[in-house]
């Protein structure tokens, strides 16, 4: 039913999430581990865990359902494996925290939590650490840039080359940052990430409590989602745009649900604006940015290929957007890439646009202490003066606040301008 000797699983890479497990281990008795199937949380878990219920296993669950103070039992750290498949799992881990709080007791692990779960916050006594999809650092590509650093304010010294080019690029975008599709060959990815996403309409859907009468109109809407990545369109531009020609769309009412359950299940990951609460900055907007989980869902969504992104083709559903959708899935690439980074440094990800789409800052990177670090993304290997206007009226306007600024693009050299802005491949920006 459990295994009492768990142990890590042979090969396995360490992922920065590591690090912070390690760290909050420490001090904490319970941890979550959140984030969309087949990202490695199982595989992180097995790790540090003593001991394992599988409740994904039909078998073991039914045991620990007839018992369960069987959940609790074990050497610890004790991996609670898939847990909202028992949601009762969740109190029951927070009530042993009550009368436990001693460190390093309880792990859990689930890509959702189930609907109409009672299953409290946990006060504190679980906390939720978020888990991505690898990073560009993390699929072992050598990195010299340090995010940490730029946030120090220090204005690093800025150097290293890479031989990274825009094929690689592509290529990493196609492939996506789940560890266990990474190496499959060409053909085999496209159906895994096929099956991955039928799943979600399959199965996720009914066991989020709706059932999709209508599968088709569902994965429309996900298409035209992928379509909009890296763009702010509004909720009633996708549903427009996944039913051309419909005269009797779906309702909003109908619609929401399938954005809400769709995060539920970590597979829409927005960036958030930046909205200081200072007054050097008025009229922005507040308007999320569209991203998936992975870049690599939004392509197969689509069934863009290499050569169709190279030649800048359009895609379908259409949504309105500055530049290719290339460069839509690269600046996505870079917010996964951003993400898993700022995890690590304690800080969150935003972007900034003001109502008027004057002014836009791709990344805006927030540190505990106030100070951000303003990021630009550009599908070129040539930086002209145009491409960092938003940067220096970032600077001009809040001053000291901006820790540093950086444009990101494809060339082969990272180094900083006179005026102060730093250049950095995409490849070489790391932890």
């Amino acid at each position: 039913m459990t295994s009492d000797d768990a142990h890590g699983i042979s090969g396995y890479d360490r992922r920065l999430v590591d690090d912070e497990l390690d760290a909050l281990l420490l001090g904490l008795s319970a941890i979550s581990i959140e984030g969309p199937k087949a990202v490695g949380k199982t595989a992180t878990a097995l790790e540090r865990a003593g001991s394992v219920h599988d409740l994904d296993d039909d078998g073991q669950r039914q045991v620990v359902q007839a018992d369960p103070s069987l959940i609790t039992q074990g050497t610890k750290p004790i991996l609670i494996d898939e847990w909202q498949r028992m949601p009762s799992s969740w109190d029951l881990v927070r009530r042993a925290v009550d009368n436990d709080p001693s460190p390093a007791r309880f792990l859990l692990t689930g890509s959702a939590e189930p609907a109409g779960a009672e299953t409290h916050t946990g006060g504190g006594r679980i906390v939720p650490v978020r888990m991505r999809p690898l990073s560009v650092a993390e699929r072992g590509i050598a990195t010299s840039v340090s995010l940490t650093e730029l946030l120090t304010g220090t204005r690093p010294a800025i150097g290293g080359s890479t031989t990274v080019n825009l094929g690689d690029y592509v290529h990493e975008i196609l492939t996506g940052g789940f560890p266990g599709m990474r190496r499959l060959p060409h053909r085999a990815l496209r159906a895994q990430l096929d099956g991955y996403l039928n799943r979600v309409i399959d199965r996720e859907f009914p066991e989020q409590g709706i059932s999709v009468r209508r599968p088709d109109t569902l994965r429309g809407w996900m298409r035209a989602y992928a379509a909009a990545t890296a763009t702010t369109a509004s909720f009633e531009v996708i549903r427009d745009a996944a039913t051309p020609g419909v005269a009797n769309k779906p309702a909003l009412t109908t619609t929401l649900p399938w954005r809400d359950i769709l995060t539920r299940l970590w597979l829409l990951d927005p960036v958030r604006a930046w909205l200081p609460t200072d007054n050097k900055l008025k009229e922005l907007a507040a308007a999320d940015k569209h991203h998936l989980a992975d870049p690599a869902l939004a392509a197969r969504l689509l069934n863009v290929t290499a050569h169709n992104l190279v030649s800048g083709g359009d895609v379908s559903p259409p949504i309105r957007r500055d530049g290719t959708f290339l460069g839509a899935l690269f600046e996505s690439l870079i917010a996964l890439n951003l993400r898993v980074y700022s995890q690590a440094a304690q800080a969150e990800v935003r972007h900034l646009r003001t109502h008027r789409g004057e002014h836009e800052v791709d990344f805006i990177v927030a540190g505990d202490d106030g100070g951000v670090v303003g990021i630009e993304v550009k599908l070129s290997a040539v930086v002209r003066d145009e491409d960092l206007k938003h940067l220096r009226w970032l600077r001009e306007r809040i001053g000291d606040q901006l820790l540093d600024a950086v444009l990101i693009n494809t060339g082969n050299q990272a180094y900083r301008r006179p005026d102060g802005i730093a250049v950095v491949p995409a490849a070489l920006l790391g932890p």
